[in-house]
Order: structure tokens, then sequence, then C-alpha cells
């Protein structure tokens, strides 16, 4: 590592907490307009391929936050860009209260994907960047666990609030300004990871045209299709599948509150899904985790599509919380491995931004799709098909990172 230094343990201890509170917030306002989309369905009269734009919507604003966020993160450190990032998804979030229409909302939705899109690789960056090599993995994935806590604060919101109050929709996304709080707590608590503290003077020489060509370099180049073509498969799966999962239970005839009630019992299983993520992943591997946790995805994809059943209902949907988010876990762990610090998050971010057009995709596709009388059953294999390709593009393109140095 030469001079480069990593934090202290308990620094390295208060990155984490700190930094994962900001991916609960986000991963709580993601979350949450799954929960509101299926409200508006009854409130607002939304038909599926308005809720497919409501959800897409999001993704476009992750999509250029994720590749806008990770160039500036290469430019002007990580604290910086995470904390403006911070705040635009919440001060967005905040303002879609009040929204009055479908296209204000839209609107709305878009600037805070923006937030969330450019926070997420970021995040991510600072905290790989900030340990040391044997428990970079482990740190990242537990970090991604955050995750589950959001989902389940929106989970917990949208069943005791949302059919509860008249517009109860709104108090939910009036809640997710809160993190605009957050982020002056965070501007105090959190320093620039010093492996870009060390590098910064190099990277302020690259312009933007260089740090695009730098990931598309001959030694990078196989490396970038891998983690382009993992993204875009993930994040189609994983934004189709869980941002329709409320309705999908309308739709199989249980009640809102019931719907709710399910995905909740689902979200939870997204925890032990992480720490057993954490876990192997410095034991056997990023590879590992990723193709193992991706193909049993795949598995829990068909069986859900086929259940017919309550029992099997809720227990599919636990095995694709749990094996769907470990994966993310190994996701985010993996990427900005592969990169250097002069254009780490610009490789992170662009891989995160090609995978946010499977996000813009997918949500659309599916109100299409059911629109059009396509069956369940169907689309839960399309997904099935779209996570195996992910898992084959690691396990032929992908290598090993466990316990590597980052590269400088």
């Amino acid at each position: 590592m030469g001079n480069v230094k990593v934090l202290s343990k308990p620094k390295r201890r208060s990155l984490l907490a700190s930094v994962g509170m900001s991916w609960l917030f986000d991963a709580m306002d993601v979350a949450l307009i799954s929960f509101v989309a299926a409200a508006l369905a009854l409130e607002w009269s939304l038909g599926p391929q308005q809720l497919g734009v409501l959800t897409a919507i999001n993704s476009v604003g992750m999509a250029v936050g994720a590749a806008c966020a990770g160039i500036l993160a290469d430019r002007f450190g990580r604290k910086s860009v995470l904390l403006w990032t911070l705040l635009i998804f919440s001060v967005a979030s905040g303002l879609s209260a009040v929204a009055t229409g479908f296209i204000m909302l839209c609107v709305l939705r878009f600037v805070s994907g923006f937030g969330l899109g450019g926070e997420l690789p970021v995040a991510s960056t600072l905290v790989s960047e900030s340990v040391p090599a044997n428990e970079r993995g482990r740190t990242v994935v537990l970090l991604e666990s955050f995750w589950a806590g959001g989902w389940i604060a929106a989970a917990l919101i949208a069943y005791f609030i949302i059919p509860h109050f008249e517009s109860g929709w709104r108090i939910a996304f009036a809640l997710g300004a809160l993190p605009a709080l957050y982020a002056l707590y965070l501007r105090r608590k959190i320093d620039d990871s010093p492996r870009f503290v060390s590098q910064k003077k190099k990277a302020e020489k690259l312009g933007v045209r260089q740090r695009f060509a730098q990931v598309w370099a001959p030694e990078h180049r196989k490396t970038t299709i891998m983690l382009w073509i993992l993204w875009f498969t993930v994040v189609f799966s994983y934004y189709g599948m869980f941002l329709w999962l409320p309705q999908v239970m309308v739709y199989k005839d249980y009640s809102l509150t019931k719907s709710f009630e399910y995905v909740l019992i689902m979200t939870l299983a997204q925890l032990p899904g992480y720490f057993t993520a954490a876990y192997f992943i410095e034991k056997f591997g990023r590879k590992f985790v990723l193709v193992v946790y991706l193909v049993l995805t795949a598995a829990s994809a068909i069986w859900f599509g086929l259940a017919t059943t309550t029992p099997s209902l809720i227990a599919a949907g636990i095995c694709l919380s749990f094996f769907n988010l470990g994966a993310w876990g190994g996701l985010y762990a993996y990427t900005p491995e592969h990169y250097p610090t002069s254009v780490r998050t610009t490789g992170a971010g662009l891989a995160a931004s090609f995978g946010r057009v499977g996000g813009i995709i997918a949500p659309f596709l599916v109100g299409f799709l059911i629109s059009q009388g396509v069956a369940l059953t169907a689309i839960f294999t399309m997904f099935c098909v779209m996570i195996l390709i992910g898992a084959a593009a690691v396990a032929f393109l992908g290598k090993e990172t466990k316990g590597t140095e980052l590269a400088e």
C-alpha cells in the first residue's frame, strides 16, 4: 500500500455506522415508492403502465446520478459528493409529499433518484478505500446490509401509516426528508478516504474524457464489460421484482394491508442474506458469493412465479429477498476493487449507471406485460433468465479480488 493508510479501527466502525445510516435512508426512499405505487393505484386510479412509469422514472434519475457523481467524486472527493447527493435526494423526497399530480410526482422522483443513484457508488467506494484488504469485502457487504434496515422501515411505515390515514403516502414521503438533517451531522462526522487524499493531485489532472477512456482501457476492458453486464442484470431483476412486489400481491387477490404485511415478512429475510454473504465473501471470495447467490435468486424467482398458496408465496419471497440482497452486497464489494484510485468512483459509477438502465426498463416492462395479460409466471421466468446471464458473466469473465490490495 506504500504510504497510504487506512482508518483506525474505531474510525472504521464509526464510518460504517455513519455511512450505513445514509444507506438506510436511501433504501427507505426506494422501497417507499413500491408501497406508495400500490396506494396511488387506488387513490389516483393509475393503471399498470402509469405505475411502471412512476417506478421507472426513479431509475432514470439514478442512472444519471450514478454517472455524474462517480466522475465528480474522483475530482472533488468522496465525502463532499456523498453529502450533496444525500441532500438532493432527501429534499426531493420531502417535496414529493406535496405533489399535486402524477407529472409533478414523476419530476420529483427523478430528482430524488438522481441523488440516490449518485450516493450509492460513492458511499461504497469511500468505505472500500478506508479499510484493510482482509476486511474490505465484509465491511462493504455490512454497509449494504443497512439497505435491509431501510426496506424494513419502509415496510413498517407502509403497514402502519399508508392504509390507515387519508393520503397516508404523503406522510410516508414527508418522512423521507429526514436525511437532510442527517447530512449536516455527517459533514462533521466523516472524513474523506485516505487513498483519495493521497491521490488527489493526480486525480485533479484527469478530465472527464480521460477518466472514461481509462475505464475502457485495454487492461480494464474485460472487467468493465463483465461489471456492466452484472449490474444491468441484477438491477433489472431487482427493480422489476421488488418494486412490483406489493402490487403483485394485490394482483394475487390479497388486500393492500395483507399485501404490505406479507412483503414486510419477506423483507426481514434480507438481513440474514447480507450477513451470510458478509461471512462467505472473505472465506470463499467474491465470485463464489455472486455466482451462488445469483443462481439461487434465479431459482427463487421461478418458485415465486409458480407459487399459488400463501405459505408457498411467502417462502419463495423470503428466499428471493435472502439471496438477491446477499448478491447485492457482493456486487457493491466487488465493483470498486477493479479500478485504480484516480478513476475508482468513475468506474463504479458508470457500471451502476448502466445497470440503472435495467432499472428503468424493468418496472415499465412489467407494467406493460401485466396490462397485456401476460402471466406472472412468464414474467418471473424472464427475471430468472436475466439473473443467470449475470451469474455467467461473473463466472466466465470475472477475476477474484479477495485479499488483493486496491490499485493506486
